[in-house]
């Protein structure tokens, strides 16, 4: 770039594009420090002008920190500017090369921007086939219309020029519009013009054939007929290539007909104008007629990604003398420097670079479009499928299919207006997942509230590509099995909340969630002031806890600007949602906050009379103490030399406040047992099945309905069990092993010397010395239990085995 300046032999113009570019780099610098972003801080407040002036670096990089002060606050994601590339450069250098050349003598300034705008025009016409046109440059979109319908006044009415608005009178003018322009554009219009809102006819669309979003041809006819039966004059018609909200076009070809027919002229606006830059775009295609109209006003600036650059009106008309009494041509050369920035722009893009970036555009557009066709619950809103550049899409399931049951009787009458809700949130959510997709929420009086990708206005500008597609159909079919499961539970929900009197259920079909619930304390005896404190109370304590809690849920406070205040709006919901338990738990919650609410407003009294009995106490206590001590040891030397030779055995009796019986107690118990005594049983917590949940598994699922908890089958909880089964092992096992018959053996009065000689023979080889019955015997003294039974004599056994084991360590013990 700086080779490029030094090319350059005007110095004025090496200068002007070096400090440009300095000063681009300035601006884009988002990297700024601490201590030069407090410096300039406080010159966010108008002040004084100083006297001695500054340099060009500070009042840079005070526009710099105006620019960029608040971009910390807002996400990562979002950025307020768009990316300036170079033919952004371009753009912008095209505006202060307009203010150089603006002070070259008036000869060479004429030549100059007489070339400037006969290229540009020349451009423009061939680049959107628009054969012999000319074209008017203005900021304001608006602003080529209102020159066009002055245009069109002063050639239809020929002494407007001398008589002004009186000639009005003779014959009403009439100005036509689709019902689905841009709001507020006929007004404006008329405005301007100073004609009556009378003048302005808004002709409806189609609502039995065609497109909903197309002008009714046949209704137009006849409003035409109407109004030059009435002696009024039809003068111009409004047409849109692309209309605002869908991106549809009107059937140009049948309106130039009638315009032709009636003398009227025709102007087309829209975002699909555009397409006739492309060299697919067949004669057969509806936009293509668009360019035998009258005029059409093109918005490159978005389309193309240019900043600052005007928007551009092409017309045909052959008097020059009219063009310039109504503002499309201008005698001062200042005036044609509009199309500077433009003429720079289009020369640095060339050709190949516009056509590519509209392409570009039209491409994204179809492959969303591809996409969503395959996804299902999401209709579109496509004119064209084979060419079309703005694809308007939205949730839509039908009542039957959002409920398992028939429990949504009575509620499809809002089913509309929560699906509106529905997919608002979808595209404001989408929107701030993907901001570099450009798509917004748009409201369609037919279809409702639809989620727009229109990349001709935004591509460019956001700098979006194929991926950018991917991830937002991505997140897309992330969102819909959401949306669906939220529909489909929303009734549920309500029907749980009736179940519980305490909870009362908001109607508000506008929120996108679950729904919304309040929690009406159970007490009856307090005012309305009181009341309405102690709803705001409970239920904003009820929203701290269940934000607290380990669930897929959103519980938040609303809208900031909502009616409802003082609620709980519960956001959307997942497939596996378990609404009962939602509602149970929500409900346990508001008690449990209503009842400790209760408990801490007794708490007051409770606490005073406690320190009243204390102080009793307490000065009962003292009194005691003097009496059973004397006075002598309350002087505080005589008492010292008492207490050294005679110490006094006093005990200390402390006392305890029990807030729960509201009772003062003995510390007595305490110190003896270490412990402070608990009297009476505290209230129990109020729980829910929440707690009862298997490891790992959120609050508010069904079992074995989500993907992140141990099913019914798994080996998760059971070590438990398995290590008490192998503890509890060993004890029937070694019961059984030992016979009825060796109990002799092993009682007490064996001699010492025979027990480690015969325990070994019982446990390694039970069963190859077969003991006789009268073995027994001998040994048992008689009197003890001369027919004792075999279970009698294992429980025998059971009881001597420790003594056993005992002895048997002592008499190793003894040998060794």
């Amino acid at each position: 770039m700086e080779q490029t300046y030094k090319m350059i032999v005007d110095p004025m113009l090496a200068e002007m594009g070096k400090n440009l570019n300095e000063a681009m780099k300035i601006l884009e610098d988002g990297q700024r420090e601490v201590e030069e972003k407090r410096r300039y801080s406080r010159r966010d407040i108008p002040g004084p002008l100083q006297g001695g002036g500054q340099d060009v670096a500070s009042i840079l990089q005070l526009v710099q920190n105006l620019m960029h002060g608040d971009e910390e606050e807002e996400s990562q994601g979002h950025r307020r500017m768009q990316n300036v590339g170079e033919q952004g450069h371009m753009a912008l250098l095209g505006h202060s090369l307009a203010a150089y050349i603006s002070v070259l003598d008036r000869e060479r300034l004429r030549k100059l921007t007489t070339r400037i705008l006969s290229d540009t025009t020349l451009w423009l016409c061939r680049l959107f086939r628009y054969e012999n046109g000319s074209a008017y440059y203005h900021e304001d979109d608006r602003e080529g219309l209102i020159k066009v319908c002055r245009l069109v006044i002063h050639s239809r009415y020929e002494d407007y020029t001398t008589e002004g608005f009186t000639v009005l009178s003779t014959k009403q003018p009439v100005v036509y519009q689709s019902a689905a322009c841009r709001p507020g554009l006929g007004q404006h219009l008329c405005s301007q013009l100073g004609l009556p809102l009378s003048s302005l006819c808004t002709v409806p669309c189609n609502t039995m054939f065609g497109s909903q979003h197309q002008m009714d041809v046949a209704l137009l006819d006849r409003l035409i007929k109407d109004d030059i039966d009435s002696g009024k004059l039809p003068l111009l018609l409004i047409a849109n290539a692309g209309t605002p909200g869908a991106g549809h076009t009107d059937k140009l070809g049948r309106l130039k007909e009638l315009c032709d027919q009636h003398s009227m002229w025709l102007h087309v606006e829209g975002v699909n104008l555009a397409t006739l830059a492309l060299g697919y775009v067949t004669a057969t295609s509806s936009v293509m007629a668009a360019t035998k109209c009258d005029s059409m006003t093109l918005t490159l600036g978005p389309w193309l990604g240019l900043p600052a650059v005007p928007a551009v009106t092409l017309y045909r008309h052959e008097d020059p003398a009219l063009s310039l009494a109504a503002g499309l041509t201008s005698s001062q050369p200042v005036e044609k420097l509009r199309a500077l920035p433009l003429w720079l722009s289009l020369q640095y893009l060339g050709h190949d670079g516009i056509v590519e970036r509209i392409k570009h555009a039209s491409q994204l557009s179809q492959r969303l479009l591809d996409h969503l066709k395959k996804l299902t619950s999401i209709k579109t809103s496509v004119e064209d499928e084979i060419n079309s550049p703005v694809v308007v899409f939205r949730f839509s399931q039908e009542t039957s299919e959002a409920s398992s049951s028939g429990s949504v009787q009575g509620y499809s009458g809002g089913d509309r207006e929560v699906q509106d809700a529905l997919n608002r949130w979808l595209g404001e959510q989408l929107a701030h997942l993907v901001p570099a997709s450009g798509v917004d929420v748009v409201e369609l009086e037919d279809e409702g509230t639809c989620v727009r990708f229109n990349p001709l206005m935004t591509a460019a500008v956001q700098g979006t590509q194929e991926g950018d597609v991917e991830t937002l159909v991505e997140k897309l079919g992330q969102m819909v099995p959401l949306l669906s499961s939220t529909l489909r539970l929303r009734q549920d929900f309500r029907e749980e909340v009736y179940r519980h009197a305490a909870l009362t259920y908001i109607e508000d079909l506008s929120w996108p969630g679950l729904g919304i619930i309040r929690y009406e304390p159970s007490s009856d005896e307090l005012d309305v002031s009181k009341r309405q404190q102690e709803v705001e109370k409970i239920n904003c304590n009820l929203l701290k806890k269940l934000q607290e809690l380990e669930t897929d849920l959103t519980f938040s406070t609303g809208p900031e600007f909502g009616e409802e205040k003082h609620c709980v709006f519960v956001g959307m919901a997942t497939e596996d949602l378990d609404v009962a338990e939602l509602a149970d738990t929500i409900a346990a919650m508001g008690r449990e906050i209503e009842e400790s609410g209760k408990l801490l407003e007794n708490m007051t009294e409770v606490v005073r009379k406690g320190i009243l009995e204390a102080e009793l106490q307490l000065q009962k206590a003292n009194e005691e103490k003097l009496m059973e001590e004397g006075v002598l040891r309350q002087i505080p030397l005589v008492g010292s030399v008492l207490n050294w030779f005679s110490p006094v055995q006093s005990s200390v009796k402390g006392r305890t406040f029990n807030l729960a019986a509201g009772s003062l107690d003995s510390t007595d118990q305490t110190y003896s047992m270490k412990v402070q005594a608990v009297r009476g049983t505290p209230p129990a917590t109020p729980t829910s099945s929440a707690t009862k949940r298997l490891p790992g598994q959120k609050l508010f699922r069904r079992t074995g309905a989500g993907s992140d908890m141990p099913s019914e089958t798994s080996s998760v909880g059971q070590p438990e069990e398995m290590e008490t089964e192998l503890v509890q092992c060993p004890a029937p096992e070694v019961t059984p092993e030992v016979p009825p018959e060796v109990t002799p053996e092993v009682t007490p009065e064996v001699p010492p010397e025979v027990t480690p000689e015969v325990t070994p023979e019982v446990t390694s080889e039970p069963t190859e010395e077969p003991v006789p019955e009268p073995v027994p015997e001998p040994i048992v003294e008689p009197g003890t239990q001369p027919e004792a039974t075999q279970p009698e004599v294992e429980r025998q056994i059971e009881e001597k085995q420790p003594e056993l084991e005992v002895q048997e360590t002592q008499q190793e013990v003894s040998v060794r």
